[in-house]
């Protein structure tokens, strides 16, 4: 799996647990929902860890939080 597509999994996952969707997580993170749906229309190539802290803190959960998946483990380079 790519790098991008495990980011795009576990934005899934995340938004599946807490019953909401992107554009709620996000906006509560302070950013635009347009950096996330770049990512899955894939127009952003590489994820910042930026982008995903601020989800992170929209969803209330840590990057240790996010990143605690083992298929981080085994993602490729996109």
């Amino acid at each position: 799996m790519k790098m991008n597509d495990a980011i795009i999994k576990r934005i899934e996952e995340i938004c599946k647990e807490q019953n909401r969707n992107i554009c709620d997580i996000c906006l509560c993170g302070g950013m635009s929902p347009s950096s996330i749906y770049d990512l899955f229309k894939g127009r952003t190539k590489c994820s910042k860890v930026i982008t995903v802290k601020h989800f992170c803190d929209g969803a209330g959960i840590t990057l240790s939080e996010f990143f605690n998946r083992d298929y981080f483990n085994d993602a490729i380079e996109d």
